[in-house]
């Protein structure tokens, strides 16, 4: 019985996929697409300019997965924040409370949306990032809107509410607490603006 030799494995990668392209979604977030260069991406990746074309391609090609990143992370926290095992103004305050924590954060200051603070000025130029931008603001208000008309089935809003036209309004506030956060105002302050979004989607119950 002849053995087969058996088969060289391939060169281990020197990298981790996920935290590279984390990394590369830091330094897009608080510089800005065009203000990334390609030195500063192999900089905050650890890989030179060949290692990032063999692993993500371009430079475009790159920031387009981070944003397919930023939205999948996005939409699983915001299927957690607005799950329908409690009310609905408390579900509203796990999703900005959840956004705030993030918007909040940063290594150089508070850095907002990454969707909204990158894709929103590149858009105009490149049209496959204006559907990904698109997209992701669609799918929020189909996120809020779900959850509105739940809470509408279940007697917590007036039976005229609109959950289209709420879910609209929900997500300004995602809009506005983000740039607020990325222009320096307090968490206290943003708090205060979540609060009243709420208030303002939720009004008072049926025979309150």
């Amino acid at each position: 019985m002849v053995q087969k030799p058996q088969a060289k494995r391939g060169r281990p990668r020197a990298y981790d996929p996920d935290t590279a392209l984390a990394r590369a979604m830091a330094a897009f977030w608080d510089a800005g697409y065009a203000a990334t260069s390609l030195d500063d991406l192999s900089a905050a990746t650890g890989m030179n300019r060949p290692s990032l074309y063999g692993a993500f391609g371009d430079k475009r090609a790159l920031y387009l997965k981070t944003l397919a990143g930023y939205r999948a992370a996005a939409r699983a926290a915001l299927k957690t924040a607005l799950a329908e095992d409690r009310p609905l103004p408390e579900a509203l305050r796990r999703v900005y409370a959840a956004a705030l924590g993030l918007y909040l954060a940063g290594d150089n200051g508070a850095r907002g949306c990454f969707l909204i603070g990158t894709a929103a000025t590149q858009a105009v130029l490149d049209p496959a990032v204006r559907a990904v931008f698109a997209d992701g603001l669609h799918e929020i208000d189909a996120a809020f809107a779900a959850r509105i008309r739940f809470a509408q089935a279940r007697g917590e809003l007036r039976r005229d509410a609109d959950p289209a036209a709420l879910a609209r309004i929900a997500s300004a506030i995602l809009h506005t607490l983000a740039l607020r956060a990325r222009a320096g105002e307090n968490r206290a302050a943003l708090e205060a603006t979540a609060e009243a979004g709420i208030a303002l989607i939720c009004g008072e119950k049926p025979g309150a």
